[in-house]
Parts: structure tokens; sequence; C-alpha cells
């Protein structure tokens, strides 16, 4: 059974910074894929970015949404089967509830089977 707990939201100044967490059991990260998305109220849920096993020396392994690029960073800690979303320079609009998802399937255009419970990131301006 895979289970996705997150961690690590919580309230944040404008321009701050925040780290969550997805600590996984039944899947592996090391050898899967991951993502983070993002629901606001009101919103769809959208893909914030994700992080996956690959052999291609070309393939960066990790990919986002052009929203957050440059301010967002997946990162996988295989000892400790996590990964991490590092969130910088943050603005009131990155309010949301932040979703950890995972899949052994490693095609990026499929879906996630797999879905943590979610953790709130409120920015205050």
């Amino acid at each position: 059974q895979v289970r996705l707990i997150e961690s690590g939201g919580g309230l944040v100044q404008a321009g701050g910074s925040l780290r969550l967490a997805c600590a996984a059991s039944g899947l592996t990260f090391a050898t899967t894929r991951a993502g983070w998305f993002r629901q606001a109220p009101g919103k769809e849920r959208g893909f914030v970015g994700g992080i996956r096993w690959t052999r291609d020396v070309r393939d960066p392994g990790a990919r986002y949404a052009a929203s957050v690029m440059s301010r967002f960073t997946i990162s996988r800690e295989n000892a400790k089967n996590t990964v991490y979303l590092h969130l910088d320079n943050l603005s009131p609009e990155d309010t949301a509830v932040y979703y950890c998802a995972a899949d052994f399937d490693l095609a990026w255009e499929n879906h996630y089977n797999y879905w943590g419970q979610g953790t709130q990131v409120t920015v205050a301006s």
C-alpha cells in the first residue's frame, strides 16, 4: 500500500521561503515519478513540478510549471525516501493547498495514482 505524507506548510510573508516534504511508504522515489500540485480556493488543481528516475543523461529528471520556474525547486533524498519542494520568493498568488503525488509509471504525460492529503501554504502580503 502506497502512502504519501506531506509536511512543511504554513504561513509565510511575501518574499519568504518554505520547504515542503513528502515522505513515501510502499513506493521508492528513487525509481519512480513524483509530482507536486497545488489548488487555490476556487481554482482547479494544477501541476507545479515533478521529478522522476531517468537513465538518460540528457533528461534533467525534473520539470516545472512556467509560473514557478526559477522560484521553486524539487529535490529528492533517497535515504529518507522523501521528495522536497523548495519554494522561494513566495507571493500571495502562491497561496494554495499543495499536494504530493507519485506513480510507478515514469511517463510525464500520464496521471498519478497516489496522492497525499495536502498541506496548506499561505503567503501574506
